[in-house]
Parts: structure tokens; sequence; C-alpha cells
């Protein structure tokens, strides 16, 4: 069961500068270290995007800042940073996370992440700059043959 992220279950608030300042931290470091390829599926579909990802077990993955409000959700067991918190999370979660927030995440298991929120966006190009100005830290950029996409038009 989900413990409460900031005192509100399933929520991720805003972070605070000193909380992202040490995600980033976490994150300058952990780019020195080899790099696992991550597979990203991207959906858009009835004016909604969907970003989803699978961390392997054993895993550490950094968040760029995400400057829009958001859906996540979490299957699998994990170690959440946010907000100067350290939640574990396990088994299926759905979190209503804010603007202006750059988690961490220590991976037990293997992890699935989906992230979702409404666009009018018709490239996936097109969703990830409105959910963040860090597109160069995303692998779903550094490396194209990662990505699957799914892109209905309706």
């Amino acid at each position: 069961m989900a413990q409460a992220l900031s005192t509100d279950v399933n929520r991720i608030w805003p972070m605070s500068d000193e909380s992202i300042a040490r995600v980033n931290a976490v994150q300058q470091a952990m780019m020195e270290l080899p790099q696992i390829p991550i597979q990203t599926q991207h959906m858009i579909h009835g004016g909604m995007y969907a970003r989803t990802i699978m961390v392997p077990a054993g895993s550490m993955l950094t968040g760029v800042l995400i400057k829009r409000p958001t859906t996540l959700i979490l299957q699998g067991d994990t170690t959440v940073f946010a907000n100067g918190d350290t939640i574990l999370m396990d088994g299926y979660n759905v979190l209503a996370c804010s603007a202006n927030r750059k988690q961490a995440f220590m991976c037990h298991s293997d992890v699935w992440m989906t992230m979702l929120f409404p666009t009018a966006a018709t490239t996936v190009e097109e969703a990830e700059l409105e959910f963040t100005d860090e597109v160069g830290l995303l692998v779903s950029r550094r490396d194209p043959d990662t990505n699957t996409v799914i892109i209905t038009g309706e």
C-alpha cells in the first residue's frame, strides 16, 4: 500500500528548489555511470498523451523537471524521492502529480511507469516540449530507436 507523499496519499506536490537541486545532483552523478537502455512507449489518442517506460529491478532513474500537472501510474516496487520525502510504493498506484517536480526512483522490482496528461499535441516532440524544458535529458530524444509510437489521430 502506498504511503503518503507530502501528507496526501497518492499525491506528489510541487517540489521546493532545494529538493529539485538534490535530484539534479543525483542525476549528474548518475550520468557518469553506464546507462541502461529504456524503451519508451508513446501514445497520443483522444486528446491524451501517455508515456510508458519499464525500469528494470535494481535500477535507479531520475526524471526531468515536469512543468505541468500529470497523472503518474506506477506498477511495481520502488522507492520514490520527492519533496524531501523517501516513500516506498508497492503494487499498483495512481498518483496525482503537480507541476514543478523532479523525482528519483530506486526500483526494487521491474517497475512500469505511465505518465499522462491532456494535450493538443499531434507529435511526440510537441508533447515532450509540453511537459518539460529538459527534453535533451529524455532517453526518447537521446536514443530514438528505443521509441514505440502510436498516434491515432482521434
